[in-house]
């Protein structure tokens, strides 16, 4: 079983950065494709940003593409998602994932493993 906590979310104005963290129980961190997911109020959870299990493979949605980067340290079990220059639109409650899949299939969000619990990002203007 696979435990997924997210953490690092919280109020920033718009120009500003935050730093996820998703740290994952378990020892075989290293196998899963791991992703950041994001859900504003009144829409569809989205794709944000996945990264391969050794971390030479990343992927990201063209809305964040150039402001966020995606990482992982397998020592240490923890994936991160650095978010800069934010903007309003880019409030959400976040989400990282773990699957057994590929970066392409994991964009889909059609067979994701494990969820974590989420956490807030709040842009103000």
């Amino acid at each position: 079983q696979v435990r997924l906590v997210e953490s690092g979310g919280g109020l920033v104005q718009a120009g500003g950065s935050l730093r996820l963290s998703c740290e994952c129980s378990g020892r075989t961190f290293s196998i899963y494709t791991m992703g950041w997911f994001r859900q504003a109020p009144g829409k569809e959870r989205e794709f944000v940003a996945a990264i391969s299990g050794t971390g030479s493979s990343t992927n990201y949605a063209d809305s964040v593409k150039g402001r966020f980067t995606i990482s992982r340290d397998n020592a240490k079990n923890t994936m991160y998602l650095r978010m800069n220059s934010l903007k309003p639109e880019d409030t959400a409650v976040y989400y990282c994932a773990a699957d057994l899949s590929t970066i392409a299939t994991m964009r889909l969000m059609s067979q994701i493993d494990y969820w974590g619990q989420g956490t807030q990002v709040t842009v103000s203007e």
